[in-house]
């Protein structure tokens, strides 16, 4: 309070009366029309705000429908509930917690909601529309869960809508059970559908929203980078989006195949002593039953493909889309699934640490003989060569720990689908980033870990103070970078003239922009390390 009254009082010593933005509610507040009827959301620092508007509903393991239709006007001004986890949060680590400062919601399996921001409605503006999908890998996560991908700021800035979704997860969105009748023939990758509906909704209803639905650019972070690439390789999606950014999203290369998918639903039944003829008993057992069931039914069929002699990625089996012939044809790389979305350009990167080894094992401190013996444990002969390559690609690094902390398992996936995309005979321009800026919170052990770089996307620095610092330097270089995510999704280009001239990436000029205090582009940079810790086709 003190603060804010000499901040007033400052303003009006040089005659300036200071005008503070102001929280607009009321019934006829922000009211707006969609195709289910009336929603009412709130104003605040000229953003209309609306939350959890139902998109479509479902029942257990069947396809979305349209969502029902409503009287009035519906008030949509709190977060709406965020899918079940099979792993429920029942303790966190403080240090941790206070950094990525988690919203973990409510959950119900009536999760199919959305939420947007937006400079103006029923205006008749065509203002692009950026529709986010949380990252969680395929099993958990939501649109609130990170304070940094609230969309207010992003809207304010680049006057565009920002869409976030709420969908179907875990065993809810990707149980296979399409071998036991026609209803559930989409039933490995409802979770995906889920979001195409998602895109059909907003076709339908963003103009009232300011948006325009011809242009509309899809963008998510980890597992929501995978659902991009996904979507990229889904024919029925196409049309719906005219542009993709994947943040870290690119450690799946293939999808599940169905034989896999399919194992796993026998083995749940198995689980829950459900016969196969009464599927439909499923929709009476519990989320928790049915959670346990899947999680051992995973592990059965994980143990029984590694004794086949198949590899596993480094998270071990898990929920995920699989080719399943009708709604994913194809693999997300595949030739025809690179030619469906040749027209899309590719906005893809990564940071620099994402899951660092010196964090994760609480060695921040780590000297440069720790180091080393780790480094040694995992790369065997090749250890001078891999502490030689990372040194050529980060001669900047001073600290022991550096070493080991450059990602070495999202970036590789990330260049693999630059390189194949970027090959396409007059496909769209890709453009390859890394974001290496360095958090200070917690004497700097964090850098940049995975996520890091959502709250300069979305220009939410003080939003994500405990992840950002909330300083100067954040500020600054968050301009830079929702400025650039902003001009990809209004031209495909995501040059400004705060950043260097950035060049559309091929695989011969390795084109990556370094996000960081002081921003540059880099040319095949990470080439020999790239080499050693790639495993990607």
């Amino acid at each position: 309070m003190k603060k804010y009254i000499w901040t007033c009082l400052l303003f009006m010593s040089i005659g300036i009366i200071p005008v503070f933005s102001q929280l607009q509610t009321g019934q006829e507040i922000a009211v707006t029309e969609t195709e289910s009827g009336k929603v009412r959301g709130l104003i605040r620092n000229g953003i209309y705000t609306y939350k959890g508007i139902p998109y479509a509903k479902a029942e257990r393991f069947e396809a979305p429908q349209k969502a029902d239709s409503w009287e009035g006007v519906r008030s949509s001004m709190t977060w709406g509930p965020v899918a079940p986890l099979v792993n429920p949060t029942s303790n966190v680590q403080d240090e941790s917690e206070f950094v990525f400062d988690h919203d973990w919601g409510y959950s119900n399996e009536d999760c199919l909601v959305l939420n947007i921001w937006t400079p103006g409605i029923q205006d008749g503006k065509k203002r692009p529309v950026m529709f986010w999908i949380h990252g969680g890998g395929f099993t958990s996560g939501s649109s609130q869960e990170l304070p940094s991908t609230h969309g207010e700021n992003l809207a304010k800035k680049g006057d565009v809508v920002v869409v976030s979704i709420n969908h179907r997860l875990n065993v809810l969105g990707f149980l296979d059970l399409s071998a036991y009748g026609e209803a559930y023939q989409y039933s490995a990758n409802h979770s995906l559908l889920d979001i195409r509906v998602a895109m059909e909704w907003v076709k339908e209803n963003i103009s009232s929203f300011g948006g325009d639905p011809d242009n509309v650019t899809i963008f998510g972070q980890s597992g929501g980078g995978a659902k991009v690439n996904t979507l990229m390789a889904m024919p029925s999606a196409k049309g719906l989006f005219h542009r993709a950014v994947n943040h870290s999203g690119s450690y799946i290369t293939s999808l599940q195949k169905k034989e896999v998918s399919q194992d796993i639903a026998k083995e749940v039944l198995k689980e829950l002593s459900i016969s196969e003829n009464e599927v439909s008993k499923l929709k009476e057992v519990s989320f928790r039953e049915l959670a346990d069931a899947g999680k051992k039914a995973l592990k059965t069929v994980e143990n029984r493909l590694r004794a086949d002699g198949v590899a596993m990625l480094g998270f071990g089996l898990d929920w995920m889309p699989s080719v399943d012939g009708k709604l994913l044809p194809y693999d997300i790389f595949s030739e025809e699934a690179l030619e469906l979305s040749k027209d899309i350009p590719l906005l893809v990167g990564t940071v620099k640490n994402e899951f660092m080894a010196s964090l994760f094992l609480n060695m921040p401190n780590a000297s440069e003989q720790q180091v080393r013996g780790l480094i040694q444990m995992q790369q065997g002969e090749k250890t001078e060569d891999f502490i030689a390559a990372v040194k050529e690609a980060y001669p900047d690094d001073t600290h022991p720990t550096d070493l080991m902390d450059v990602d070495a398992i999202f970036r590789p996936g990330a260049v693999y689908q630059a390189n194949e995309k970027s090959e396409i005979t007059d496909g769209a321009s890709v453009y390859m980033y890394l974001f290496s800026w360095q958090s200070p919170v917690m004497d700097g052990k964090y850098k940049a870990v995975h996520c890091m770089e959502l709250p300069f996307v979305f220009d939410n620095i003080d939003r994500a103070e405990n992840m950002t610092g909330g300083g100067e330097e954040a500020h600054v270089l968050a301009d830079k970078v929702s400025q650039a995510w902003i001009n990809f999704a209004r031209t495909g280009n995501p040059n400004h003239a705060k950043i260097p001239v950035w060049e559309a990436y091929t695989s011969e000029n390795g084109t990556t922009m370094f996000f960081d205090n002081e921003c540059q582009v880099r040319h095949h940079h990470d080439k020999a390390f790239m080499e050693i810790v790639s495993k990607v086709p």
